[in-house]
């Protein structure tokens, strides 16, 4: 699957080869169905063991992406496995697959099990009664021979996961939500000092310093990273009876009309607007500053979405990437927190 988003790798849950390609290629593939593609590399990201409280897909994305940076995965197409992979549910995987662009791969995908099929069965769009059945049977052919060898394999410990949060300008500036930024010393590469120092001056963060405790002026919980039911879900079960920091503005973007719908139905709506939250209409919104969506200069956001580059939200404003559970937390009390501290 293809189209004109570098975020179209979200698909890569179901098991799809999915990913964004430019303007002029989507010409090519409109008019012959076909395009000319680099045969990408391949790795594998196997994460094993039991999450910790308060650690979900946004965490163990995030983790990944500051263990190999926002280009450890240059060139290569990654498929996320092990136990821990295949625990999750689809939207949890779908997060997981959607930030494969922030570590510099041409896509991600995950092999299609028993959870993609409960979840894809009686959908609108999806085969129907023996055909359905048809269909599964080819789609258990699709995940990866036993024996097969990748370019590049990783092994991560899911207990070693924790609440994480970007304190720079690049996804793969990120920290376990309990440590400080690093020190120029801590760098492995001396090429990144100039950068890294940029990125702080932008933040107006300090190297060695903690993000624990930082005041946060708004808080987004969208995008097409984090802002599907089961997103709005966690939020609102842990904001509900609560009320947001008085001067905190908090704003909710349904990922999609459906989700929107969704959430309506269930009352969630409700919740957001009794915590006094803003629930806006579906779209990228400030993921991205788009339309008047946008966070001021100099102010700090904590947000769901999957990037945190230099006024990408708004001119000169200051974002940290963390989990819908963190941004909630945030919300509430107006700080960056350890979100295991409040559930």
């Amino acid at each position: 699957m293809v189209c004109g988003d570098s975020h179209t790798s979200t698909h890569g849950a179901f098991g799809s080869i999915a990913f964004g390609i430019g303007t002029s290629e989507v010409e090519q593939v409109l008019a012959t169905q076909c395009m000319l593609q680099y045969k990408p590399k391949k790795m594998r990201m196997n994460i094993n063991g039991q999450l910790g409280k308060g650690v979900v897909s946004k965490d163990i994305i995030l983790y990944i992406i500051s263990k190999i940076s926002a280009s450890g995965g240059n060139g290569y197409f990654v498929e996320y496995a092990g136990d821990t992979i295949r625990g999750l549910s689809m939207e949890a995987r779908m997060t997981i697959c959607n930030m494969s662009i922030e570590m510099g791969a041409r896509g991600g995908m995950i092999a299609p099990d028993q959870t993609t099929f409960d979840y894809v069965k009686g959908r609108k769009f999806a085969p129907q009664g023996a055909d359905f059945d048809k269909a599964v049977q080819y789609w258990k052919t699709l995940k990866t021979d036993e024996g097969a060898v990748f370019d590049k394999e990783y092994n991560f410990d899911a207990a070693d996961i924790a609440p994480m949060i970007t304190y720079g300008t690049n996804p793969g500036m990120g920290i376990k939500v309990t440590e400080r930024i690093p020190t120029l010393d801590e760098l492995k590469d001396i090429s990144e000092h100039a950068s890294f120092k940029k990125s702080l001056d932008y933040m107006g963060l300090q190297p060695g310093g903690q993000l624990l405790g930082q005041k946060v002026d708004y808080v987004f919980i969208g995008s097409c990273t984090n802002a599907r039911i089961e997103d709005l879900r966690q939020v609102a079960d842990f904001v509900k009876g609560k009320r947001k920091a008085s001067d905190v503005e908090v704003w909710i973007i349904p990922g999609s009309k459906q989700v929107e719908k969704q959430a309506q139905e269930e009352g969630l709506d409700r919740i957001f607007e009794e915590a006094g939250f803003e629930l806006r209409g579906p779209g990228c919104s400030a993921c991205l500053g788009m339309n008047e969506d946008k966070v001021p200069a100099g102010k700090y956001c904590i947000s769901t979405s999957n990037r945190n580059f230099e006024g990408r939200q708004g001119p000169g404003a200051r974002t940290f990437l963390a989990s819908p559970l963190s941004a909630a937390v945030a919300a509430v009390t107006g700080r960056v927190e350890d979100v295991r501290e409040y559930i």
